[in-house]
């Protein structure tokens, strides 16, 4: 009996946060703490998670396919991560918690609001009915704002790290983007819990262990319970 079988389904969490914030990292180490307490986890993140995610990924990301063509109009970019995020929807996060597992996805469809909504200057109220489209109304059960000052994350990534929206957009782009995730956790206190990522790694991981510890079976103090099989982590792309 997994940690979820009381519930009858799995629970979805999700990473979010501008640039820089270690959004990838402390998913992972979530994911580990998660796995050693008992829970089947799946790891995925946006965009990608899926083939088609994947190549969607590609195209909005990668800084080189963008040099010498003109940039990707906002509409799009929300359009091509929204295509992505219902195959990763339909393909991997429905499935896993019909099945009871738990997700942990870095970033889902708070970044579309965030990025194209208050970076981009997008209708709000058009991003969200897009939203309800792609994830059929889909909301993760608990979100993590790993939050950090842009000059501070712009700085983290070097080379090949650094995508499209990191080389291609001006420090008050992203401090639109971060002034829009702290907007959208204001406006949704339950879901949402921001952590200070600007603190060595360790202190924000303790951080986002509380956060989680409202998922039954999870405890701030340490997950592992000894004697109890590891169940399977499955990673989804890349």
């Amino acid at each position: 009996m997994t940690p979820n079988d009381a519930r009858q389904r799995g629970w979805f969490v999700t990473l979010e946060g501008p640039d820089g914030a270690g959004k990838t990292t402390q998913a992972e180490r979530l994911r580990d703490q998660a796995v050693d307490a008992g829970f089947e986890v799946v790891l995925t993140r946006e965009p990608g998670g899926t083939p088609v995610g994947e190549r969607i990924r590609d195209l909005l990301l990668d800084s080189d396919r963008h040099r010498g063509i003109t940039r990707l109009d906002a509409r799009t970019d929300a359009l091509l991560f929204n295509a992505a995020r219902r195959q990763l929807v339909a393909e991997v996060i429905r499935p896993a918690i019909d099945r009871a597992a738990l997700v942990i996805s870095t970033r889902f469809a708070d970044s579309t609001l965030a990025y194209q909504g208050y970076g981009g200057r997008l209708p709000l109220d058009e991003l969200r009915a897009m939203e309800h489209f792609a994830t059929d109304g889909l909301k993760p059960d608990l979100t993590v704002l790993l939050d950090i000052p842009v000059e501070v994350g712009l700085t983290r990534k070097t080379g090949a790290e650094i995508n499209r929206f990191e080389s291609d957009y001006d420090v008050e782009f992203h401090r639109r983007v971060r002034d829009g995730f702290l907007a959208l956790a204001a406006e949704d206190p339950d879901r949402f819990v921001v952590v200070d990522a600007s603190v060595p790694p360790d202190d924000v991981a303790a951080a986002v262990l509380a956060a989680a510890a409202r998922i039954p079976g999870l405890a701030a103090d340490g997950f592992h319970r000894g004697g109890e099989p590891r169940k399977p982590s499955e990673r989804i792309y890349p």
